[in-house]
């Protein structure tokens, strides 16, 4: 198993200096639980180079109170040093640690291409896709009564609508490699009348686009009490053929793979024997292990 989607600072905490003995705790609390291969992937926008390549990204909304929260959200958090994070990252593969580079890259529409050249530089071994906003509504702000509360203006049927859309794009632009948490709209158990509709698209994306899906555990830690993604979902990616990465999605040691046989029992059920995993970009397969 690998664990293939891990970060280093929890949401709504400043960012502190990465270091190698940190990265080496990650992948002890990983290997305990039967993991051979981690992958720090840390948000894309928490980095000040990105803050002054993108930072002006959600001033194409309208001026209301959920664009001034986005944008005050990203101020906050966007302080970190991008040289930094890869000197450590390269560090810990240089003293032989199972750990690959990696980020996690949200859906920047019309501006993938400055992200393109914002990462052209550096040497990444895997890149994330993520979808966690649909226009500047941050859904997965689940603790928020403000905006949880656009659940019922936006309405659970555009919600999907827009967020698959968006995610189908984003596949299209093959600037990732992977879809992190590919049903992630549904993180506080709001469904559509026919899901199913929308998952299909999301595997038909994954399969068009040749982009590899995450099977993440995190979905057990939020209210919908269910891995992402669905086991529906699931068993479309393996009947289209698309290839499959594991992951906790942790922002703290505590949740480092967590519930990982869970998850191995789920993939090995869908008839997956195998993960993808990364190096400079290019794919290999590891074997599913139960611990």
């Amino acid at each position: 198993m690998i664990d293939y989607h891990l970060h280093l600072w929890p949401h709504g905490q400043r960012d502190v200096d990465p270091t190698v003995e940190y990265l080496a705790q990650y992948l002890e609390k990983a290997q305990a639980n039967g993991v051979v291969e981690i992958a720090v992937t840390e948000h894309l926008f928490r980095f000040s180079q990105t803050d002054k390549v993108l930072g002006d990204f959600f001033k194409r909304y309208p001026d209301t109170p959920m664009r001034t929260l986005m944008q005050d959200y990203w101020k906050d958090h966007a302080r970190a040093d991008l040289d930094r994070y890869v000197e450590v990252c390269l560090a810990a593969k240089a003293a032989g640690l199972p750990i690959v580079m990696g980020l996690e890259v949200d859906y920047y529409e019309g501006s993938m291409d400055k992200v393109t050249q914002l990462l052209a530089d550096y040497p990444f071994d895997v890149l994330l896709g993520s979808i966690h906003w649909v226009g500047d509504w941050p859904f997965d702000h689940t603790t928020d009564p403000f905006v949880q509360g656009y659940w019922a203006e936006l309405g659970v049927e555009n919600a999907w609508e827009g967020y698959t859309r968006a995610l189908e794009e984003l596949a299209a632009t093959s600037v990732v490699d992977v879809l992190a948490h590919p049903d992630l709209i549904k993180v506080t158990g709001m469904f559509p009348n026919t899901p199913n509709e929308f998952y299909d698209r999301i595997a038909e994306a994954a399969r068009d686009c040749k982009m590899v899906a995450e099977v993440s555990s995190a979905g057990w830690r939020k209210p919908v009490g269910e891995a992402y993604p669905s086991p529906y979902l699931l068993s479309k990616f393996a009947s289209n053929g698309v290839e499959i990465t594991t992951a906790s999605d942790a922002h703290s040691l505590g949740d480092v793979s967590f519930r990982f046989n869970d998850v191995a029992s789920m993939v090995k059920g869908a008839g997956y024997d195998s993960v993808t995993a990364f190096s400079a970009r290019q794919k290999r397969q590891i074997s599913i292990n139960v611990n």
